[in-house]
């Protein structure tokens, strides 16, 4: 597999993999500190918290590579199947619309908390770091849903 197909097919997969362990592993760690040593890891639960967002942001755009997302196809199902790749079509248009209103909102609001400075309670990290996986699941989301509509019609072939 070159590098390519791995970005194409994989990324996605793996980041999503290994955010999991880590939430895991954190979590983890918190429960054996506070029940077993009666200490509780501060940070862990903030940390946490914020993995749990990436990993909604970037499960979004696998979800549209592997056509997982949740869909309603029962009027779409009683046209025929030249008709609903057209329905398709526009379905994948306006979810592109809205993702690329993610990516571009999404980086006007991180721009503007870049700006306060604000950092996280626990950890001092940037708050904009955290905030940034929206306009980066909005991007992702725009490319698959690009994807998406070019698999559509190079079928037709």
């Amino acid at each position: 597999m070159n590098v390519k197909q791995f970005i194409d097919e994989k990324l996605e997969e793996w980041v999503l993999i290994i955010s999991f362990i880590l939430l895991t592993a954190i979590i983890f760690a918190q429960v054996i500190f506070r029940y077993v040593f009666s200490y509780s890891i501060g940070w862990s639960e903030e940390l946490g918290r914020y993995i749990l967002i990436w990993i909604a942001w970037i499960s979004a755009s696998y979800a549209v590579r592997r056509k997982q997302h949740i869909r309603i196809e029962m009027v779409k199902n009683k046209f025929s199947v030249k008709i609903q790749k057209w329905i398709e079509a526009v379905v994948l248009l306006l979810w592109f619309y809205f993702a690329m209103f993610l990516a571009i909102e999404g980086t006007k609001l991180v721009m503007n908390i870049q700006v306060t400075g604000q950092t996280s309670p626990s950890m001092g990290l940037p708050m904009w770091a955290v905030y940034i996986a929206i306009p980066l699941g909005g991007v992702l989301m725009s490319i698959r849903l690009v994807q998406q509509f070019y698999f559509l019609f190079k079928s037709d072939q």
